[in-house]
């Protein structure tokens, strides 16, 4: 069986897209987002609804900004390209380390994106992005935005 390289092309640009929000989070290059997702894209994101590039750079911003570093890997991809449009699924893990944070620095979130694409004139891009937790470690005041070292959050994580 000969493989379909368009397929294959397009399975590839799709996984490099993700790799790319990856980066650039941890880069903090959040204007970068904008070569990710499309201008109207529906996110949620720990729990938030973002409609539009805007709110889901200002949404990601907010919780990354203030960390000392974070680091996010995805993993095992699953792709469906049908014509111009795309489903990907994948699991995650993002470390988020803020120094002197009281109850710890660390805190590790683990979960699937779960994302819909669509092939623009300058390449895929993310319409829809699903973030779902499945399970986290560590302290939760470490992403918590209104909180700065030293201070601690009461009620949990959110």
């Amino acid at each position: 069986m000969e493989p379909d390289v368009q397929a294959l092309a397009d399975e590839r640009a799709v996984i490099n897209l993700v790799s790319q929000y990856c980066w650039s989070l941890d880069a903090k290059n959040f204007e970068e987002l904008r070569n990710v997702f499309t201008p109207d894209a529906f996110a949620i994101l720990g729990g938030t609804e973002c409609h539009g590039i805007d709110a889901i750079i200002k949404r990601i911003s907010s919780a990354l900004t203030r960390l000392d570093v974070s680091h996010h890997l995805v993993g095992s991809h699953m792709v469906e390209v049908d014509g111009d449009q795309a489903s990907h699924r994948c699991y995650l893990q993002a470390q988020h380390v803020l120094k002197g944070t009281e109850g710890g620095d660390l805190w590790l979130v683990a979960g699937t994106y779960e994302d819909q694409l669509v092939r623009t004139p300058d390449g895929w891009r993310i319409k829809q992005r699903i973030l779902s937790r499945v399970w986290t470690e560590g302290n939760p005041n470490v992403a918590a935005p209104d909180l700065r070292p030293g201070q601690h959050q009461s009620g949990g994580s959110k």
